[in-house]
């Protein structure tokens, strides 16, 4: 039980990682162009990120532990 909840844990800190990233890429391209994004856009397809991250991380982390 408690292999499965560290698992669960490093693949919501890879989800985040995910989340975060595409909030710093937003971030900088607001600075480059004059157009704004709405800030429940970018909370919504932020929360999308890091879940879609965190689910294709527990997924697929089988798959790269045999892999490599």
């Amino acid at each position: 039980m408690a292999g499965a909840t560290l698992r669960w844990r490093e693949a919501l800190v890879w989800g985040l990682v995910g989340g975060l990233s595409f909030l710093v890429l937003l971030q900088g391209y607001e600075l480059l162009t004059p157009a704004g994004v709405d800030p429940l856009v970018k909370g919504g397809v932020a929360l999308a990120v890091t879940g879609v991250g965190t689910v294709l991380a527990r997924v697929t982390e089988p798959w790269l532990r045999s892999a490599l």
